[in-house]
C-alpha cells in the first residue's frame, strides 16, 4: 500500500506550472533560446584600378603580348603591327622583342621571315599580312609559339604552331619550325579559332604532369578548351572542345576574347578580356581584363560573386581611366619569375597606338589576383 501526501496543488495545478515555466525559459535552469548566429562574411570585393597615366610604356605598336622568361632574359611576342603603325613597316612575321629589366626593350627576332604555305592555302586569294595574337609556352624540350590567322570580323580563321629549341637568337641553336595547323574553324561554326593560349600543369609540387591545355576562342560561343599531345603539340587524340567561358547576351559590352589560363598554388586563373577593342577611336574600345578561378584546369571558373563564367560572370581587375589610357586587354600572366608573378598587356592612347605595360601580379589572403601598376 501506498502512502498518499496530501499537497496544496492539484496535478493540474502543477502541469500548469510546469508549463508556465518552460514557456518563460526559466525556472533555474539554463535558457533554451537559439544560439546569435554566426555573422556571414562580406564578399570580396574586386581591386579595380584604372590605367595610371604616369606609368607611360617604352614600346608601342603592341598588341596582345604574350611572355615568357629565360636565362633571366624576358621576351615578348604580340600581334604583327602590320604597315604604318607609328611610322613603322612591318618586318617578318610574330615579332619578338626582349628585356632585362621588363622596362627597356629591343626587337630581336620574328619567328617567320614568310608566311607558311598552309596560312595562305586556308585563305585562297588573299595576300595574307598579319598573325594575331601569338601565345609562347615550354615543353618537351622546346618553346612553342601558338598563333592564329583570321579574317577580321569573321570566324574563318586557324590556330597554327611553330617550335625553337631556344628563344635567344644568339644561340646557335635558335630557330623557328613551323609544325603546321593545330585547328581551324569555319563561318558555319559557332567557334571562332583564334587567341591561342597554353597552360602546361603542373602536380602539388610545381613539377609538370603531362597534361597541356589549349585555351582559344573569340566572340561566337565563347573561350573553349582541348587538351595537348606534349609530344606533338598537336590536339590529344580523341579530345572534344569544353566551353570555358561566355558573355551575357544582355551585357553592355558582350565580348570575350584573349583568354589566359594560369595555375598558382591550388588555383587555376582564367583570364579574359571584356569587350570591344580595335574600333573607330580609343574611346570607343571597352576592352577589360577579367577573371575568374577554379581548383580545376577544366571549370567551371568562377569570379568573386560566384557567378561561373560558362554564364557570363567574370570579375574586373583593370580598365581604362577614360582619359588618357583606354582598353587594356590581350593579357598574358607568368607566374613565378625571377621578377615574381607578372602579368602583360596592351592599352591605347587617344592615338589609337597599343603600348606594352608589363605589371606585377599580387595576390589577395582569399586569393585573387590584383594588377600593380
Amino acid at each position: 500500500m501506498f502512502n498518499v501526501v496530501s499537497s496544496p496543488f492539484s496535478m493540474r495545478q502543477m502541469l500548469l506550472a510546469g508549463s508556465l515555466c518552460l514557456a518563460l525559459s526559466g525556472c533555474g535552469g539554463s535558457s533554451n533560446s537559439s544560439p546569435t548566429p554566426t555573422p556571414t562574411p562580406p564578399a570580396p570585393v574586386a581591386v579595380i584600378p584604372t590605367m595610371a597615366p604616369s606609368n607611360a610604356p617604352t614600346l608601342d605598336c603592341i598588341h596582345d603580348p604574350a611572355i615568357i622568361e629565360q636565362a633571366g632574359i624576358y621576351y615578348v611576342l604580340s600581334t604583327d603591327p602590320g604597315n604604318g603603325c607609328g611610322g613603322n613597316q612591318q618586318t617578318g612575321y610574330i615579332p619578338i622583342y626582349s628585356s632585362t629589366d621588363l622596362k627597356t626593350w629591343q626587337r630581336v627576332s620574328s619567328v617567320f621571315t614568310s608566311v607558311p604555305a598552309y596560312v595562305q592555302n586556308y585563305f585562297p586569294g588573299q595576300n595574307f599580312q598579319v598573325f594575331w595574337a601569338p601565345d609562347v609556352s615550354y615543353f618537351n624540350g622546346l618553346y612553342h609559339v601558338y598563333f592564329a590567322a583570321s579574317g577580321f570580323g569573321a570566324n574563318h580563321s586557324l590556330i597554327g604552331l611553330a617550335t625553337s629549341p631556344t628563344m635567344n637568337p644568339n644561340d646557335p641553336n635558335y630557330g623557328w619550325t613551323s609544325q603546321g595547323m593545330v585547328i581551324s574553324s569555319a563561318t558555319t561554326d559557332d567557334f571562332n579559332a583564334i587567341d591561342p593560349s597554353i597552360l602546361v600543369d603542373t602536380d602539388s609540387t610545381g613539377t609538370a604532369n603531362g597534361n597541356i591545355y589549349l585555351q582559344y576562342g573569340s566572340f561566337w560561343g565563347g573561350i573553349y578548351q582541348q587538351q595537348i599531345d606534349p609530344t606533338t603539340g598537336m590536339l590529344k587524340t580523341g579530345s572534344t572542345p569544353t566551353l570555358l567561358a561566355t558573355r551575357s547576351s544582355t551585357a553592355s559590352s558582350d565580348a570575350i576574347e584573349g583568354s589566359n589560363l594560369v595555375k598558382k598554388g591550388s588555383y587555376y586563373y582564367l583570364f579574359a578580356s571584356f569587350g570591344f577593342c580595335c574600333e573607330s577611336t580609343a574611346a570607343a574600345d571597352t576592352y577589360q581584363i577579367a577573371v575568374g578561378r577554379s581548383t580545376s584546369p577544366t571549370g567551371p571558373f568562377t569570379d568573386m560573386d560566384g557567378t561561373a563564367m560558362t554564364s557570363g560572370g567574370g570579375t574586373i581587375l583593370l580598365e581604362g581611366n577614360g582619359s588618357t589610357w583606354f582598353a587594356p586587354g590581350g593579357s598574358t600572366a607568368l607566374i613565378g619569375s625571377p621578377a615574381g608573378d607578372l602579368i602583360v598587356y596592351h592599352a591605347l592612347q587617344p592615338s589609337t597606338l597599343d603600348y606594352l605595360f608589363a605589371d606585377t601580379l599580387t595576390f589577395t589572403s582569399a586569393g585573387w589576383p590584383v594588377i600593380n601598376q
